[in-house]
């Protein structure tokens, strides 16, 4: 992931300097995990990265900047993870990976959780539905193609219901640490996939 920053000398970062933007990702994470979008003001990230506010803005610009660079850092983190387990999964399961995975990742990551969400709720209208629902919609196409009984209907809604489901089996799972999205991933992989009758 690019910042748009390079090194003093103009080239590429050093490693201090990749190591450096690297803790203030993660401790960017921490805040806006710990204390929302609001409450991660520079200052905080830098009290928390043991800096100051000026070598906090020689990496990155605008709070706006590092947010970005934390947010892109775990929704990176959770696409990689659940494409690694979607590819590995027989094609007719593959949606049952990709819920199996997407839930998986955002109960054993909750501060990405959080970072993800309160990133989206203040990117200031950049966000396209379709990049959530497209590649899941392509995932269950795929799948019906290869003999799977996942959903009905559209693949569009289908992902969408599927999207909407995750997202509030992980928003329980934030009110509530000790709910089972375990078994909620594999209640909702009952509910979608159709089961073949007589």
């Amino acid at each position: 992931m690019t910042t748009g920053r390079t090194s003093r000398g103009g080239g590429e970062p050093t490693l201090t300097e990749r190591a450096r933007r690297a803790q203030l990702i993660e401790v960017t994470i921490e805040l806006v995990a710990d204390k929302g979008y609001a409450g991660a003001s520079l200052s905080g990230i830098a009290e928390r990265a043991g800096i100051t506010k000026a070598a906090v803005l020689y990496h990155f610009p605008t709070k706006a900047a590092v947010i970005q660079a934390a947010h892109g850092h775990a929704l990176t983190a959770l696409t990689d993870e659940v494409a690694a387990a979607v590819a590995a999964a027989p094609v007719p399961e593959q949606p049952a990976a990709y819920i199996r995975s997407m839930i998986g990742h955002l109960r054993e990551h909750p501060r990405h959780t959080r970072m993800i969400v309160e990133a989206m709720s203040h990117d200031g209208g950049d966000y396209d539905p379709a990049d959530r629902w497209r590649p899941l919609a392509e995932i269950i196409t795929a799948a019906r193609l290869a003999g799977g009984t996942v959903g009905g209907g559209d693949p569009r809604t289908t992902a969408i219901v599927i999207g909407g489901a995750v997202d509030a089996i992980v928003a329980e799972r934030l009110h509530d640490p000790g709910y089972d999205t375990s078994a909620a991933a594999e209640q909702l992989i009952t509910l979608v996939y159709r089961r073949e009758t007589g």
